[in-house]
């Protein structure tokens, strides 16, 4: 069992050692994510990259209500652990896991039901193709649910691996499903989906094979399924506003999904492509925001609060200066990247112009989530809520609308690039202000 006791050792070896393999998964997701565009762009062709997005960005918002409640969970149990208390952590582990089915089945039926109604408020240009994408998928939100839950009991315990090595099964899976349900049955939209969905259900089940096997470590067993009250409302208290910042983000992404949808199906499936490939960009600054604040919740158990600090100076540095690399990497090989999706020339034109500016805005994203992991760590998610109402409303959208009508498309692509600049001051106050160690050293 591949445990990491975060509270010692050299600090920038123990984040490259956690974050590397949340680095490689991330990639696979990205991977398998950006597979359905290729494939479409190659076998669908317009319009099938626009269905896809908007359907995608809508389970994105699903997907980051439930990594939300998850997160509550990974801290109380990074904490648990550092702490050296087993067995409010396995209580912690049984809770998070049960929620999580329920709360999976419960997402499926509501959206099989209003797939269509929500895609109709987005004003989907290939609104059909949308809405099957869209239905198909949501029965795949058990497995997606149920994964996150076990993967946060790993990484509370500092084993990234593990979820790596289930990400790698969904990527494959997908690639070759892909390939097979839209390159050879011709499926389309509806091989992508279920593609999707049947290769979330194999890395669910790696997942949980191996949870179940470890059952002295995590307390898990099907025929055992609790969950305890105590429990949940601690997890719900952290999770939830989590939960509600990443919904913020995921609503205020539609919002511009909305406005891009105005200026017709190119300017769709470029922003479908480009959405893509940010992810892929973002990829090592999400790794290093989740081994920060596993890290640092880990210290903040232990009560080593100067490591804690260090964590995030160490962590930031490291961000800055892979996504300064990263950038200069796609302003130079933009047209080549974008390449692989086989656009046609308008769309390749709005891609363009669309990658070149918002890739700006990734220094930023690298400064504010590395900040946000001490408040996570630190059980302060009204903080990063509050960070992420900022940006993503008050900042991204007003703005975005203003642009919009000013500068047309390209507006927004300048409001998506420069809105998360405005948490960065925010992250430097809290973590200077030194509020979360005072709270917590009061407990």
């Amino acid at each position: 069992m591949r445990q990491m006791d975060l509270t010692e050792g050299v600090i920038w070896k123990r984040l490259v050692v956690y974050a590397m393999p949340v680095v490689l998964s991330s990639l696979l997701q990205s991977a398998y994510s950006i597979t359905d565009l290729i494939v479409a762009g190659w076998f669908i062709g317009k319009g099938g990259i626009s269905a896809i997005n908007n359907a995608s960005q809508v389970m994105v918002i699903l997907t980051q209500v439930i990594m939300g409640i998850t997160t509550g969970g990974n801290i109380l149990m990074s904490q648990y652990f550092g702490s050296r208390d087993r067995e409010n952590r396995v209580q912690t582990n049984q809770t998070l896991f049960t929620f999580g089915l329920a709360a999976g089945a419960a997402a499926t039926v509501i959206f099989v039901l209003l797939s269509r109604p929500i895609l109709l408020s987005l004003e989907a240009p290939a609104l059909e193709g949308a809405t099957l994408y869209l239905r198909i998928c949501a029965f795949g939100l058990i497995p997606i649910f149920g994964y996150n839950t076990l993967a946060a009991a790993l990484r509370a315990v500092g084993n990234s691996r593990q979820p790596f090595y289930c990400v790698a099964v969904t990527a494959c899976c997908n690639i070759a499903l892909d390939l097979l349900f839209m390159g050879v049955f011709r499926w389309g939209v509806a091989g992508a989906a279920l593609a999707t969905v049947l290769a979330q259900t194999a890395s669910f089940v790696v997942c949980l094979v191996y949870v179940l096997r470890q059952k002295d470590l995590f307390g898990i067993a099907l025929g055992k399924l609790s969950i305890q009250k105590d429990k949940l409302v601690r997890m719900l208290k952290l999770g939830i506003p989590v939960s509600v910042q990443m919904t913020v983000v995921g609503l205020s992404w539609l919002i511009m999904i909305f406005l891009v949808n105005h200026y017709g199906v190119e300017a769709s499936d470029a922003s479908g492509i480009c959405a893509k490939v940010k992810d892929i960009a973002l990829m090592f600054t999400l790794a290093m925001s989740s081994a920060a604040t596993t890290m640092t919740a880990q210290c903040l158990g232990a009560k080593k609060y100067d490591r804690a600090r260090q964590v995030v100076h160490i962590a930031m540095r490291i961000a800055i200066a892979v996504s300064v690399v990263v950038i200069v990497i796609i302003e130079l090989l933009a047209p080549q990247i974008l390449a692989i999706f086989h656009p046609d020339e308008a769309t390749m034109e709005i891609a363009l112009k669309n990658l070149r500016i918002e890739i700006l805005g990734q220094v930023f994203y690298a400064s504010f989530m590395v900040y946000n992991a001490l408040p996570s760590g630190a059980g302060h998610p009204m903080f990063t809520l509050f960070s992420s109402l900022l940006n993503c409303i008050i900042v991204r959208v007003v703005l975005a609308v203003i642009l919009n009508n000013t500068m047309g498309l390209v507006g927004i692509f300048w409001a998506c690039a420069i809105a998360p600049a405005s948490s960065v001051p925010l992250g430097y106050i809290y973590e200077r202000t030194g509020v979360w160690r005072k709270s917590l050293a009061e407990k």
